[in-house]
C-alpha cells in the first residue's frame, strides 16, 4: 500500500493508468472502518520491515564483553585545527592506552585504571568506546603529546605541505594546500583552504618558503 492510498482511500492516477483508479465512493461510517483497516495494514507492514531490518543487524553483529584485569584501548577522536565553515572537522578516530579494566558497570559499561594524566576525564566507558588488547602491553602508549580533554578528543596539527592546487568556482579562485597531519601517513593528507592554514598555522608557509629558496639556489 502507497502512502497516497493510504492518505486518500483510493490508488494514485498515473498517465498510464488514469481510467482504471477510479473514485473512492465511501461515506459515512464506511470511511472510519474502512481506514481503521488501513491503518493496521500499515502498521504490520512497519513490523514486518523491521523485523528483517533486526535480523540482518543481528546476523553481523556480535556482543563485546571483557573480563577484570583485561587491557583494552580507548577510542578518542582527534579534532583538526583548522575550521572549516567554523566548524572543527574530525580525523578518524584513534585509540590510546591499553589500560587495565578495574569493574564491569552494568551490562555495557566498564571502569577502567586511568593515569594521572586523564584524572579529569570520567573513568567508566561504554563497551563501543573500547577495543581489546590481544597480549599483555610492556608499555603505554605516551599521553603527554596528546593533551587529551575530557571530552575524549585531543588537536592534531599540519605538520608539512605537500601539494597546492587552486579550486576556481564561479566567483573566485580558492587556493588549497594538501597538509600532512601529524601522527599520519602522507596517505592520510587532507586538502585545506590556504587562508585557514596561514591564520592558524603561519609557520608552514615559512618553512616552504624557505624551502623554495633552497631549491632555486
Amino acid at each position: 500500500m502507497s502512502p497516497f492510498e493510504a492518505l486518500y482511500g483510493r490508488k494514485c492516477r498515473t498517465p498510464l493508468f488514469w481510467n482504471q483508479t477510479g473514485e473512492g465512493k465511501v461515506f459515512g461510517p464506511e470511511v472510519l472502518k474502512q481506514a481503521e483497516e488501513q491503518v493496521q495494514v500499515i502498521r504490520q507492514n512497519l513490523r514486518t520491515a523491521q523485523s528483517q531490518q533486526k535480523s540482518y543487524a543481528d546476523v553481523r553483529r556480535r556482543d563485546l564483553s571483557f573480563e577484570i584485569g583485561d587491557f583494552v584501548y580507548l577510542k578518542v577522536s582527534p579534532m583538526r585545527g583548522v575550521k572549516r565553515f567554523n566548524v572543527k572537522g574530525k580525523l578518524a578516530p584513534r585509540y590510546i592506552g591499553p589500560f587495565k579494566i578495574l569493574e564491569r558497570r552494568g551490562e555495557v559499561a566498564y571502569q577502567l585504571e586511568l593515569p594521572e594524566k586523564l584524572a579529569g576525564v570520567h573513568d567508566v566507558f561504554h563497551v563501543s568506546q573500547l577495543k581489546k588488547c590481544l597480549r599483555v602491553p610492556e608499555e603505554q602508549i605516551p599521553l603527554e603529546e596528546l593533551n587529551v580533554q575530557e571530552d575524549l578528543t585531543y588537536e592534531e596539527y599540519p605538520v608539512k605541505i605537500l601539494e597546492e592546487s587552486e579550486r576556481v568556482t564561479r566567483n573566485k579562485v580558492i587556493r588549497m594546500c594538501k597538509v600532512q597531519w601529524n601522527r599520519h601517513t602522507e596517505d592520510e593528507a587532507t586538502w585545506e583552504r590556504e587562508d585557514d592554514l596561514k591564520a592558524e598555522y603561519p609557520h608552514l608557509f615559512q618553512s616552504t618558503s624557505e624551502s623554495r629558496g633552497r631549491d632555486s639556489s
